[in-house]
């Protein structure tokens, strides 16, 4: 977005009609845009330290840089919609309202974490706020999303599917598939591209032919648009046009978000595949100083309105973190727990 957002537009408040198809540009919605996006940065922040720390194990892909797109698009949603995300979902999480004590208790692997410590870092899930959480499978989440729309228009429910997935997604045959379906059936789903530049180690012209991924959604014939994922603003604004859309009956919508993640793809990344020049010019982009700056230069912003985000967000990663130790180790005599298999259903 070139022109930086008028806070004085409306008087509507951040928790405004989560239907409308433009957002309401408040002072109060601004903020809150800002306070959901440095959250999430903080959050991860955190764990990037307690993972050398060894308190948080196993895989861990940060969402640092692309915060706008799960910020943005969570706006969108309502609390009938069904959230589907990738394997690097902690913003997605956050975003759609996820306890922050529970999703760090996931990452500690502990029993009070959202998926009972089962999941970790890669499988996130709230049914209280309908979040299907992340798949460690490349595109695996997008069928399910497609299940999920299918669902809800022959059961006559509310709502739509929304369906987070990156562009090494439209290399697997389900992201094909599924938009084909979604289509011919014109299903309520929102699939939300965040083209971040690589699949792991590889960019994205090498791997496809044709790199702008919305065309390829075109192609089945659903409504396609591309937008600037490190503008919260304009991820808002797109997202709601295209919810709004699907909520009147017209079928499936697909939005491609240009964004870059700062950190490597997980803690395991060496980086070698891109240089330090690169990383540094979308470090310039950042979603966060970009709608803080916005902010500021309009005179929205104020020295107080920091120093409150600031102290607010700290309080709460510390109480995350304090909830995560104290939390407690699933009981060996549970492992099978929730294990479901065609030879025990046989038994």
């Amino acid at each position: 977005m070139s022109e930086r957002p008028k806070a004085e537009e409306t008087t509507l408040e951040a928790g405004e009609d989560f239907t409308a198809s433009r957002p309401h540009l408040s002072r109060a919605h601004l903020l809150d845009l800002l306070h959901q996006m440095l959250r999430i940065r903080r959050f991860e922040d955190r764990c990037a330290e307690l993972y050398t720390y060894e308190k948080i194990r196993g895989f861990l892909h940060l969402y640092d840089g692309e915060e706008a797109v799960a910020a943005g698009a969570m706006r969108a949603l309502g609390p009938d919609d069904w959230v589907v995300a990738t394997y690097r979902e902690h913003g997605h999480a956050l975003a759609r309202g996820v306890p922050m004590p529970e999703i760090m208790a996931e990452m500690f692997g502990k029993a009070e974490g959202s998926s009972r410590g089962r999941g970790g870092s890669m499988h996130i899930f709230d049914r209280a706020h309908n979040f299907l959480g992340g798949n460690a499978i490349v595109g695996g989440g997008l069928p399910l999303a497609v299940g999920i729309g299918l669902a809800k228009r022959m059961r006559g429910e509310p709502g739509l599917a929304a369906c987070f997935f990156g562009e090494g997604a439209a290399a697997e045959g389900t992201f094909h598939e599924s938009l084909n379906l979604a289509a011919l059936w014109k299903l309520p789903v929102l699939f939300v591209c965040e083209n971040n530049q690589y699949a792991m180690g590889t960019a994205l012209r090498y791997s496809e032919s044709e790199t702008a991924i919305a065309k390829k959604a075109e192609s089945y014939r659903v409504p396609a648009a591309a937008v600037d994922g490190m503008d919260v603003v304009a991820v808002e604004a797109a997202a709601r046009s295209a919810a709004h859309a699907i909520r009147a009956g017209g079928g499936p919508q697909f939005l491609e978000a240009a964004t870059y993640r700062f950190r490597a793809h997980s803690m395991f990344d060496a980086q070698l595949y891109r240089d330090k020049a690169e990383v540094e010019q979308w470090r310039a982009k950042d979603p966060i100083a970009r709608l803080r700056g916005w902010l500021e230069e309009s005179g929205a912003l104020h020295a107080q309105d920091l120093e409150e985000i600031d102290s607010r967000i700290e309080a709460e990663v510390a109480e995350a973190v304090a909830f995560a130790e104290a939390g407690t180790w699933e009981p060996v005599e549970d492992l099978t727990r929730f294990v479901h298999s065609a030879a025990a259903r046989r038994r």
